[in-house]
């Protein structure tokens, strides 16, 4: 599989393949902010939660899915087809007159998000050379970094000078930019080889995903851990995930290729991935509540306390690409690791007293950290295979990071939300029912709420807020620990031009 390109249009495919991450990585923040308002137009506040599961899980079933198949038959027509999903998918939420329809069509969207992110990295590594892909994949991972977290910020300004419809409306123009950029520009010459496409493999893996999200987004909300039915989504998740294993040790062509986790370099990028993307998320949803929450202030002034972490993660993101080109990986993820460690340290600390700036310095190291990852565990994914690879191991490292993501809201969302119970009962003991009726931690959250609270039991309510959310980043200095152990298991590979031939593969 050839991909060519003149000097002259690589960089309107590397605008194109951003356009494109920009969509899938900003979409589902961006939809989270409205989501309130969308619930409050179509109703369905019991089913809401459905709008983002269907989204993650089709994303999430799909990356390794496509990514196995444009190693097979060609990056471009799945990057494009991923694009078409994602418009039709967004003209459709836009249209969307009940949260079930809107459910629907958001799965729809991650059909196409779950092709769109880890062709467009692995599209990267096709069409540059080994000089310059270190800086490209900081780029790339820039915009992603950037977009994840200043999607609430502008899911915020458009609902509020809009409405919530131009939330999806907006990946049109962009996508369509990007759609006809990778059309005319983008030439890739295939040589298609008889291949088997893993059906059972995919079949398998899409059930278990469903059933492990369904099973975490429902559970200790709306049905009990120990009831029937999450019981029941986590058997049918155990079960299908070994049917999808026992296949994959079968299939001539598995979606996922465990042979591949023989090199000792691509487990511990895709292990980094699964920490890093569990903390980081824990990060971008915290830290607004804790600002809206304990400082006082509307969902715009949140999101833009983010304006920091986002700076970081940039900043990051491009000095590890260029670090990545002339030192050793594991040089440069000790680096992230240790700034990303003392970052969520730091956020541990955090009181009710702790100044804004104090806050912004905590969260400019996190992202600092963090956004070494986003460029460098998809080079070092890759580096020890060819083209015929190169999708699956993208794939499958933004899969991981993807659950990570999934498991670590789910996990610290419920620590957080226990950490909250408690503090609270210490906070009111012995009030009787004097502070009862501002016991809900949503009322701190409202400017206007806030303002009718009175001063004394107001106190009480940011004082548990902070300690729950402090002590629940303590919580997640645990899978930063075990990613500080992953990088000293890393080998001390580094780009060089004869690890990329075919003909070089180590284990």
């Amino acid at each position: 599989m050839l991909a060519t390109a003149t000097k002259n249009s690589t960089r309107l495919i590397l605008f194109g393949l951003m356009l494109g991450i920009l969509m899938s990585a900003m979409d589902n923040t961006i939809v989270t902010t409205a989501m309130g308002t969308i619930v409050a137009d179509l109703g369905g506040m019991e089913q809401f939660v459905w709008v983002t599961s269907a989204y993650m899980v089709t994303v999430m079933a799909g990356t390794p899915i496509f990514g196995k198949l444009s190693d097979m038959y060609g990056r471009k027509r799945f990057f494009l087809f991923g694009i078409a999903m994602f418009l039709l998918g967004s003209v459709l939420c836009g249209l969307a007159g009940s949260i079930v329809q809107l459910s629907i069509f958001r799965a729809i969207q991650g059909i196409g998000g779950g092709a769109l992110m880890p062709i467009a990295f692995t599209i990267i590594y096709d069409i540059f050379p080994v000089e310059q892909r270190g800086k490209m994949t900081g780029l790339m991972g820039a915009v992603f970094g950037t977009s994840s977290i200043f999607g609430p910020l502008l899911g915020a300004f458009i609902t509020d000078s809009l409405s919530w419809h131009w939330v999806f409306y907006i990946n049109v123009p962009i996508g369509i930019v990007s759609l006809v950029l990778i059309i005319f520009y983008y030439k890739e010459s295939l040589t298609h080889a008889k291949q088997q496409i893993d059906w059972g493999g995919a079949f398998t893996l899409v059930g278990a995903v469903v059933c492990l999200m369904f099973a975490l987004e429902l559970g200790g909300e709306k049905y009990a851990w120990n009831s029937s039915v999450i019981l029941g989504l986590f058997a049918g998740f155990a079960v299908l995930f070994a049917a999808f294993l026992l296949l994959e040790t079968k299939a001539q062509e598995p979606i996922i290729s465990f042979d591949m986790f023989k090199n000792r370099l691509y487990a511990t990028s895709c292990l980094l991935a699964l920490f890093y993307g569990s903390v980081f998320i824990v990060a971008t949803v915290y830290i607004p509540i804790f600002v809206q929450g304990v400082y006082g202030g509307s969902a715009t002034n949140s999101g833009i306390i983010l304006m920091p972490m986002m700076i970081g993660s940039v900043v990051g993101s491009m000095l590890g690409g260029m670090l990545a080109s002339r030192i050793p990986y594991r040089t440069v993820m000790a680096l992230s690791v240790v700034c990303f460690v003392g970052g969520i340290f730091a956020l541990s600390t955090l009181t009710n007293d702790s100044s804004r700036m104090l806050l912004t310095l905590y969260s400019i190291l996190t992202g600092f950290g963090v956004g070494f990852s986003f460029s460098v565990l998809s080079m070092a994914s890759v580096h020890h295979f060819d083209m015929r690879q190169r999708g699956a191991a993208t794939s499958t490292n933004s899969f991981l990071r993807s659950l990570g993501m999934t498991l670590g809201i789910t996990i610290f969302g419920i620590v957080q939300r226990n950490l909250m119970s408690g503090a609270m009962a210490d906070a009111f003991a012995g009030m009787g029912q004097g502070g009862g009726n501002f016991g809900d931690t949503r009322e701190a959250l409202s400017p206007e709420k806030r303002a009718l609270i009175p001063l004394a039991i107001l106190d009480k309510i940011t004082e548990a807020l902070s300690i729950s959310i402090a002590h629940t980043f303590m919580w997640a200095l645990i899978p930063t620990v075990c990613a500080v152990l992953v990088v000293l298991a890393m080998p001390k590979d580094r780009i060089e031009r004869k690890a990329l031939k075919p003909s070089n593969q180590r284990g």
